[in-house]
């Protein structure tokens, strides 16, 4: 069996609440929604309610995360920050002077 075929075997052999929460999860660790720290979530189609209920419970279920409920079935869902999420005034002193050591080596090519 090819690779793409296994590829296929395993995604057929996925429930559709796994499909579901890999989607979330996907949408939720992007790096954009990463930044921003909130992401708007949509049911499919072929999400079954169930599955959607699910998933919402779960997250409203978790410390820290919040649901905004929209009048299109959307939800955003937004998170605070964790202490690890927010850069150190030494982490960022350290990232600086690297970018600058950086550049000196780079700046006389000859």
């Amino acid at each position: 069996m090819g690779m793409a075929q296994k590829a296929l075997a395993q995604r057929e052999q996925m429930t559709g609440a796994e499909r579901l929460g890999l989607r979330v999860s996907a949408m939720i660790n992007h790096p954009l929604a990463q930044v921003q720290r909130w992401v708007t979530i949509h049911q499919l189609d072929m999400d079954a309610q169930e599955d959607w209920d699910g998933i919402l419970e779960v997250l409203a279920s978790t410390d820290g995360i919040d649901l905004t409920f929209h009048d299109d079935g959307a939800v955003t869902v937004k998170w605070e920050a964790q202490e690890s999420d927010e850069p150190t005034a030494a982490a960022v002193a350290e990232d600086e002077r690297n970018l600058w050591e950086a550049r000196e080596e780079e700046a006389a090519p000859f």
